[in-house]
């Protein structure tokens, strides 16, 4: 992301002369061959002159003529050329509020109005007036709501955000219906002028998590911002941590909730992602079905994930350690199985599992990166065909094989694409300590990232705050998921005695 200025021009008034106002205006926007200049005439004997800008390419909804709006709010027919309305008029009837036909919004300096054509308004410049008629006519088409990519539940709502940053907003307030619930929208910086907006429930959300947030989102005043992502880098804690600080989701259902959990959630124009501040480690680990699924299901996935965690981290430096310095401790059965399966593979354990992990990453990603018809088509038969070639051939072991599978088995059934990449980075660093230092490697390196955790902050608060013993009300909804009865009450307690619900309690 490359900081960059904004375009500014210094703000200069609008005149009462429309040709020294298109003259500019020209300047500024000339070399577009989209920007569409109108001119029209009107009132007296056409002796009143109007100008109209837009880009045809952003305004779809041509068949609306906003000059012929403006003349007919003028008049008390609805045909006819308005010959009998002048300048003085249309200024006091828009100046004072009159009601008309089409929301206009008044500007008064030339930046503004540039600014109104880019975003996709009509604006119309007057003969003697000093502002300028701005109407909102934007109609680029968008991709319609559509199931969750990222995210797919087999029972639960099945909505998802789109680019399109008013209809995300509009989703969110179907589904909470509360005066409580406040919106922000800013401007980011650069050239791209992005549309920012985050929402939070106003007596729920700790104030001081509140300040910190609108201390820092003023960073994106200064840069271009492209994607959620970008906020999500500027905001962060501690840029070089593997660890995701913020969680992104694509379903309403889940930013709601979050909400009532007094979190913000943030959202971009031309995002169809949402940004949920602060992210808690223990939430990297939910999903939003494990609240549409019976309490006791929902434990045992919950369970399922959090060994599937320590497996995606743990199991090739397991490997490497057991087979490199404590074969004592693998059963003689399975020991035999082992030496007789590596026998005539002429790279260590470690590098056997470099190798193994790396194609296995390559092909993880070519998957991604290809069409999808033939993605998980090509990326399946690579695996067995690349697997079996390296069998046969010597360079890997069956049980390298099996122990590389597992492992993006478990690192695929961790909820957040976010926090299984952290998985993948870590994993390599592991597998280096099992090298070196066999078991004691491995305590090493859990213990490191465990420090780590433990100092990480996400808008100030601890990263696993949740995990620090308090009673054992603090387990609920932390390593099994708490009815939802008990739920709703703790969190109507928490309001009732003026205290926020914190998340996962």
């Amino acid at each position: 992301m490359t900081a960059t200025k904004s375009f500014n021009v210094q703000l200069t008034p609008i005149s009462c002369k429309l040709e020294e106002n298109r003259e500019r205006m020209e300047q500024i926007l000339g070399d577009c061959h989209d920007l569409s200049i109108l001119p029209w005439q009107y009132g007296p004997d056409m002796s009143r002159s109007a100008v109209s800008f837009y880009f045809d390419t952003i305004v779809m909804n041509k068949q609306v003529n906003y000059m012929k709006s403006v003349l007919q709010d003028m008049v008390f027919h609805e045909v006819g050329p308005g010959t009998e309305v002048t300048t003085e008029s249309i200024i006091h009837f828009f100046e004072q509020k009159g009601v008309n036909a089409q929301s206009a919004e008044l500007v008064s300096n030339l930046d503004a109005a540039v600014n109104r054509v880019l975003d996709g308004y009509v604006v119309i410049l007057y003969d003697g007036w000093n502002k300028a008629l701005c109407f909102p006519a934007t109609g680029v088409e968008t991709r319609q709501i559509s199931e969750p990519v990222n995210e797919a539940v087999v029972q639960g709502p099945r909505e998802s955000t789109v680019e399109n940053l008013k209809k995300n907003i509009a989703l969110l307030r179907i589904r909470l219906k509360s005066a409580k619930l406040k919106l922000v929208t800013l401007e980011g910086g650069g050239e791209t002028r992005t549309t920012i907006a985050y929402l939070y429930l106003k007596g729920v959300i700790h104030e001081e998590l509140l300040a910190e947030f609108k201390r820092r989102i003023v960073r994106v005043k200064e840069l271009d911002i492209m994607e959620t992502s970008y906020i999500e880098e500027l905001i962060q804690d501690s840029l070089y941590s593997p660890f995701p600080q913020y969680r992104i989701t694509e379903r309403p259902d889940v930013a709601v909730a979050s909400l009532i959990d007094g979190k913000i959630v943030v959202l971009s124009q031309g995002s169809g992602s949402m940004l949920i501040c602060p992210g808690l480690f223990v939430e990297m680990l939910q999903a939003s079905e494990d609240y549409y699924q019976r309490t006791l299901g929902a434990t045992l996935i919950r369970w399922v994930r959090i060994v599937a965690f320590f497996l995606a981290l743990t199991l090739p430096s397991i490997y490497i350690a057991l087979t490199t310095f404590h074969p004592e401790m693998i059963p003689t059965v399975l020991l035999l199985a082992i030496l007789d399966a590596r026998e005539g593979i002429p790279f260590p354990a470690f590098v056997e599992a470099l190798i193994m992990e790396f194609f296995f990453e390559l092909l993880r990603e070519a998957g991604i990166r290809l069409p999808r018809p033939v993605g998980s088509a090509v990326s399946i038969v690579g695996a067995l065909v690349i697997g079996e070639a390296a069998i046969n051939a010597g360079i890997a072991s069956p049980i390298m094989v099996v122990m590389v599978a597992l492992t993006g088995i478990a690192s695929f059934s961790i909820p957040q694409y976010n926090m299984a990449i952290a998985l993948r980075i870590m994993r390599f660093p592991m597998m280096v300590m099992a090298s070196f230092m066999g078991g004691f490697g491995i305590l090493f390196g859990l213990l490191v990232i465990l420090w780590h955790m433990m100092t990480l902050r996400t808008l100030g608060q601890q990263y696993i705050s949740t995990m620090h013993w308090s009673g054992p009300q603090q387990l609920l909804n932390v390593f099994i998921r708490a009815p939802i009865q008990y739920l709703n009450r703790a969190s109507h307690r928490k309001q009732g005695t003026g205290q926020t619900p914190q998340p996962n309690e």
